[in-house]
C-alpha cells in the first residue's frame, strides 16, 4: 500500500488548526508515514495537505534569498559566512556545494505532486466539491511552477517532472528524465498554468462553511496573503515569455484588486501606489532634517506592521513564529545579535543609494524647503542599520530587532515574515511589461512620481477631464488618473504616486529622442529602481537575468557583478566578469 512521507506538521499547520472550528482537520498530526487512504478523506484533509506543503515551503527562505541576493550585486556575505555562501558571491560554485542541491526544491515539488495526484482522485471520488477541488488544485499548481521558474533561473535546465517519483535520485537519469532548457521550461510553465480552473484568492469564510475555509484572519494576520497570488506568477510567466500584454493583464488585475465595493481609502491605495492615511512613504518630523527620519512609520514599516500598512503593500507573506517549527532562518542570516550575521548589503548598493537626490520637502501649500532635497535615497538609512556596530539588512528581522532603537525586542522570541511579492514588486513589473509591450511613458510614470503628474494638464486648466489618464491606450494600459473640481471628478487611480515619488526622490532622467531609445532607457531605469526599491528580497539574479536574456547582452550581469566584487574586495572581479559574459551563468545540477 502506497505511503508517503510527511515530517511533523509544522507552524502554519498549527496555525490553521487554531484557525478552523472543526478539529477534525487536525485530528491526528503525522509523524512520519500515514497511509494514503488515511490522509485524503474530505476537505479538512485537503487542507492539512495545502497547509503542509506551505509550511515545507517555508524552510527554503534562506536559500530562496541567498541565491537571487549574493549571485547577483546587491548583497556581500561577512567574515562570518562559510565556504558556500562564498562560492555563491563570488561564482566558483561547486557541484557539492549544499546551495546548489536542488532535491530541497525537487522534494517540495515531488510532495506537490502527490497532492495534486490525490486531489484529483478526491474529485472523481466525489470526496472534494467543484469549489474546493478548482481551489485547492490550482493552487498547489501554481506553488510547484513557482518553484520550477527558480529552478530555471538558477540552473538554466532542469528536468520537468508532473508526477510523484518514489525515489528523487532517479532524476539524474538523463534517459529517463531529460533537461528542458528554460525557455522550453517556461513555455511547459505557461501552457500548464494558464490552464488552472481558479485564478483569484480563496474565498472568504461564509457561514457554515467557516471550518473548511483558508481564508481567515488570525490574530490580526490575513492568511488570504499566505498563498501564493496565482494571477501574479502567471505574470511573471508571460513576462519572461516575452507576452507582455497578457503578463500586463494579469498583474493589472491584481492591481485593481481594491476596485469594489465601497469606495473608500481602501478603494483608491490597495496595491494602487496611491496616497492615503496609512503612512507609506518616506517621511521626515522635520522637513530636511535626516536626523528625524521615521523608521517606525512610513516607508518600509509594512515590514513588521498588521494594519493598513501592510495590507495595502504586501501580496504574499508567510509568518514564523518562534513556538513553532520551522525555526526562522532569516534571523540567523542577517542578525548580529541572536543570529549568525552571515549576509549583509554590498557597498554597490549602498553607492547607488548614494548617488540619488530626494525632493525638495514640502511643509505646506506656501512653504517649500528649499530647491533640492536631501542627497541620497532615504530607504538606504531604513533597509541597512548599525546593530551592535554591524551594517545589517533590516527588512526581515524587525519583528525580531525594533527598527527604531534597534533591540532585540524579545530574544527567545524569533517571529518574523518571509516576504515574497509587494506592491512595489507589482508596479515595477506591470511598468516593465507596459514599457516592452510599447507605452514607456505610462511605465515612467509608475516608476517615477505617478499617472496624474506624469500626464498632468497645462498650467491653469480647471477641466481635467482630458488629461490625467491614458484612456486612450487600449486594456491594460488604460487608467484614469483625473481629479479635477470643475467638474468634480476622481478617477480611481487619481491618488497614484509612483514609486520614486514614495520614496521623496526627484524622478530618474532620461535623455531618449525616441520611443525605442525610451524603452531602451526605461528598461534600465527600472532595473535600476528595483534595485533601490526591494534589494535583498530575492529577486535580483532573475531581474538581471531577465533582462540580459531579453537584450541579448550578458554584460547585463557581468557589469553588475564585477562592480560588487570589485567594490567590495572579493574573488577575482576580471574572471568572473569574463565568465559571466560568455553566458555561463547557472549553478551545477546535482541531486545529493
Amino acid at each position: 500500500m502506497k505511503t508517503i512521507k510527511i515530517k511533523k506538521i509544522l507552524l502554519v499547520t498549527l496555525l490553521a488548526a487554531s484557525i478552523v472550528s472543526c478539529k477534525k482537520q487536525f485530528d491526528q498530526l503525522p509523524e512520519t508515514q500515514l497511509d494514503a487512504s488515511q490522509m485524503y478523506r474530505d476537505v479538512y484533509d485537503a487542507n492539512a495537505a495545502v497547509i503542509g506543503l506551505y509550511g515545507k515551503f517555508m524552510s527554503l527562505s534562506d536559500r530562496y534569498i541567498v541565491l537571487n541576493e549574493l549571485r547577483a550585486d546587491l548583497m556581500k556575505f561577512t567574515m562570518n559566512a562559510d565556504e558556500s555562501l562564498r562560492q555563491l558571491s563570488t561564482h566558483t560554485v561547486s557541484a557539492d556545494n549544499p546551495y546548489a542541491n536542488p532535491r530541497p526544491f525537487y522534494e517540495l515539488i515531488n510532495n506537490c505532486n502527490d497532492v495534486l495526484k490525490n486531489f484529483v482522485i478526491m474529485r472523481q471520488k466525489n470526496t472534494l466539491g467543484v469549489d474546493e477541488f478548482n481551489q485547492r488544485y490550482s493552487d498547489i499548481a501554481c506553488l510547484r511552477s513557482f518553484l520550477y521558474l527558480q529552478l530555471g533561473i538558477h540552473y538554466g535546465r532542469v528536468p520537468y517532472i508532473t508526477q510523484p517519483l518514489e525515489n528523487l535520485a532517479d532524476l539524474n537519469d538523463i534517459n529517463r528524465f531529460p533537461k528542458l532548457e528554460l525557455p522550453q521550461l517556461i513555455d511547459s510553465l505557461v501552457e500548464f498554468t494558464d490552464a488552472i480552473p481558479f485564478k483569484g484568492d480563496y474565498p472568504p469564510a461564509v457561514g457554515a462553511a467557516i471550518g473548511a475555509s483558508l481564508n481567515v484572519t488570525l490574530d490580526g494576520y490575513p492568511t488570504s496573503k499566505f498563498f501564493i497570488n496565482k494571477r501574479i506568477l502567471l505574470g511573471d510567466l508571460h513576462l519572461w515569455k516575452g507576452d507582455y500584454q497578457k503578463a500586463a493583464t494579469y498583474y493589472r488585475q491584481v492591481m485593481e484588486t481594491a476596485t469594489t465595493g465601497t469606495v473608500n481609502d481602501n478603494y483608491y491605495t490597495q496595491y494602487k501606489n496611491g496616497w492615503g492615511t496609512a503612512n507609506m512613504y518616506i517621511s521626515y518630523g522635520r522637513a530636511g532634517d535626516v536626523s528625524t527620519l521615521n523608521y517606525e512609520n512610513g516607508w518600509g514599516s509594512w515590514f513588521f506592521a498588521t494594519d493598513d500598512r501592510f495590507n495595502r503593500e504586501i501580496i504574499w507573506a508567510l509568518p514564523y513564529d518562534s513556538r513553532f517549527k520551522p525555526a526562522n532562518p532569516l534571523i540567523n542570516l542577517f542578525s548580529p545579535v541572536g543570529g549568525s550575521y552571515q549576509v549583509t548589503a554590498s557597498e554597490e548598493i549602498m553607492d547607488n543609494w548614494n548617488r540619488q537626490q530626494q525632493a525638495a520637502m514640502t511643509v505646506s501649500s506656501s512653504l517649500t524647503v528649499g530647491t533640492a532635497g536631501i542627497p541620497f535615497d532615504a530607504r538606504k538609512l531604513i533597509s541597512v542599520r548599525n546593530v551592535s556596530g554591524q551594517p545589517t539588512i533590516m527588512k526581515f528581522i524587525t519583528n525580531y530587532v525594533h527598527p527604531g532603537s534597534l533591540t532585540t525586542i524579545n530574544p527567545f522570541n524569533k517571529n518574523g515574515r518571509w516576504f515574497l511579492y509587494r506592491q512595489a514588486h507589482l508596479h515595477l513589473r506591470f511598468a516593465e511589461a507596459a514599457n516592452r509591450a510599447g507605452y514607456p511613458k505610462l511605465a515612467y510614470a509608475l516608476y517615477n512620481n505617478g499617472i496624474p503628474n506624469v500626464y498632468q494638464s497645462p498650467a491653469n486648466t480647471p477641466d481635467k477631464t482630458i488629461w490625467q489618464n491614458t484612456l486612450d491606450l487600449p486594456a491594460p494600459f488604460n487608467f484614469d488618473a483625473r481629479n479635477g473640481e470643475i467638474p468634480y471628478y476622481r478617477g480611481e487611480w487619481y491618488r497614484n504616486i509612483g514609486i520614486r515619488a514614495r520614496a521623496n526622490l526627484i524622478n530618474y532622467s532620461l535623455s531618449a529622442t525616441s520611443v525605442a531609445d525610451s524603452i531602451s532607457q526605461n528598461e534600465i531605469g527600472l532595473l535600476n529602481e528595483s534595485a533601490l526599491e526591494t534589494a535583498f528580497e530575492g529577486n535580483r539574479w532573475s531581474d538581471l537575468l531577465r533582462i540580459a536574456i531579453r537584450r541579448n547582452d550578458p554584460s547585463v550581469i557581468a557589469d553588475k557583478v564585477y562592480d560588487r566584487m570589485r567594490k567590495d574586495g572579493v574573488g577575482d572581479p576580471a574572471a568572473v566578469r569574463a565568465k559571466l559574459m560568455t553566458r555561463d551563468w547557472f549553478l551545477p545540477f546535482k541531486l545529493q
